[in-house]
């Protein structure tokens, strides 16, 4: 699930290449560009609304997160100790 900012032709094309679904509204601009005729046109792309509508839990989940300074601010260097600063403060949300 992403925003109208992912919508892009390259971005649907890479995430079917590699098997993945995806829900992602189209732009004012895509669905006019769609309308004309040529080797562009075509059917819109899969949206399901419902589906989308789950976005907002995981919007919420990053904007707790973002609340914890060491995360906001990326001060570990290395990947291990970001992700044991992510699983700290998941775990922190959860109880």
């Amino acid at each position: 699930m992403a925003d109208k900012g992912y919508s892009s032709r390259a971005i649907r094309i890479y995430l079917r290449r590699r098997g993945i679904s995806h829900t992602i509204p189209e732009r004012a601009d895509q669905v006019a560009g769609r309308a004309r005729p040529g080797s562009r046109g075509g059917p819109p792309p899969v949206f399901d609304p419902q589906i989308y509508k789950r976005r907002n839990v995981v919007e919420r989940c990053f904007n707790q997160l973002k609340q914890f300074r060491a995360l906001a601010t990326r001060y570990d260097k290395t990947a291990t100790s970001y992700t044991a600063v992510v699983t700290i403060a998941a775990l922190l949300l959860w109880l």
